[in-house]
């Protein structure tokens, strides 16, 4: 029986409550954070914050000589940093009117491709780990490497290179540069079948990234979305043949598309694109030993180099999508304005604040890794 003062209790409905996914989280690219809200295990908002590592690069290039800038750039994308300093190069030359030999452009295809596929390798792993995969991950840091070999070999950096300069390249390749780069090429294509059997093939990795963090076509156009993540989408979109620049015009590649515009399919064309950076690196390696030349035009006293007044949108293919410089010269030694219009401030907070919204907690980290972005390029 109950007692008299007995009173029936009612359990309040679950509440929503939010908790920091990152930036410590091992599902989280570099020092970026992802503050969610969640009820239960499914998020029902998100906010992304960039955190303070790297900040500030359109600004700090403002206060600096033209040629200084090329040692700040690669930092607005440590994982593939050649594209940096191939775009703000190509702004350089358009404003300063230099034309780029024709063997400093080959070289410095050479050195983006390799870029891509050691910038592709990292995030192979990375995305393996969101799932419990860990194998992936030190095999491609570890094959990653190999490639930062032949960086190291020909620029003295491994990670930021500071290689690709207004006018061509700082130095031409060692000898027996291009055979190293050969037998490079063919392990990691000799690896590339142990990867589809460890990852790409396997179900857990499989069943996880399918049907997670869908995308639509006309949402990737309506956000701006580019790159992998826009060709997984079904749109056929590369900067490389859709409005070619140095001599990609000279090479044969496809261009890979998925239909799903999942984690998955975003996986997939990654893998493929890989597979195509191999075709265009033994395109490349196989015509540089005929093209003879200088690697660089003359330019100016660096320290003293004051280009003409005008303004410049350049733009390539990085391996996270289309990366583009708008610079404007007033006359003077150094930029007047700089703006990066990289793909990961719109991949890496619009997109991915609303793809995991609706998602369960565990998908997170897949969601992100599967729009692949660079944080410092965010908050730049």
């Amino acid at each position: 029986m109950r007692p008299e003062n007995y009173q029936a209790v009612s359990h309040p409905p679950s509440h929503e409550y939010e908790v920091f996914f990152g930036p410590n989280h091992p599902g989280i690219e570099g020092n970026y954070a992802l503050k969610v809200r969640l009820h239960g295990d499914e998020v029902t908002a998100a906010r992304a914050d960039g955190g303070y590592l790297h900040r500030g690069f359109e600004k700090l290039m403002e206060g600096r000589l033209w040629i200084q800038n090329i040692a700040l750039v690669p930092r607005i994308c440590v994982p593939d940093p050649v594209p940096m300093e191939v775009c703000y190069s190509l702004a350089i030359e358009a404003l300063g009117g230099l034309e780029v030999p024709e063997r400093a452009q080959w070289i410095r295809v050479m050195q983006l491709e390799l870029s891509r596929i050691a910038a592709h390798l990292f995030t192979f792993g990375g995305n393996a780990a969101t799932t419990g995969m860990y194998t992936p991950m030190f095999w491609g840091i570890a094959d990653r490497d190999l490639i930062l070999d032949l960086f190291e070999e020909l620029s003295g950096g491994r990670v930021y290179h500071i290689y690709n300069i207004p006018g061509g390249v700082r130095r031409d390749l060692p000898e027996g540069y291009l055979k190293r780069v050969s037998d490079t090429l063919d392990y990691i294509e000799s690896r590339l079948p142990d990867y589809d059997n460890l990852m790409f093939t396997n179900q857990v990795f499989v069943r996880r990234a399918t049907g997670v963090g869908i995308m639509t076509q006309e949402q990737a156009l309506d956000w701006g979305v580019t790159g992998p993540n826009l060709r997984a989408t079904g749109l056929p979109f590369d900067v490389r043949r859709d409005d070619p620049y140095l001599i990609y015009d000279q090479l044969e590649f496809d261009v890979p598309v998925e239909e799903a515009g999942d984690a998955w399919a975003r996986t997939l064309v990654r893998r493929a694109e890989l597979k195509q950076s191999l075709r265009i690196l033994r395109q490349v390696v196989a015509r540089l030993p005929e093209i003879d030349g200088p690697i660089r035009a003359p330019i100016p006293n660096p320290l003293a180099w004051n280009l003409p007044l005008g303004d410049v949108y350049t733009r390539v293919e990085s391996s996270k999508g289309e990366l583009a410089y708008y610079v404007v010269s007033n006359g003077g030694d150094k930029p007047w304005r700089v703006h990066v219009r990289g793909p990961s401030a719109m991949h890496a907070v619009q997109v991915l604040e609303h793809l995991v919204t609706g998602a369960r907690i565990e998908d997170v980290a897949q969601i992100m890794f599967s729009l692949d972005a660079c944080p410092p390029e965010v908050d730049r």
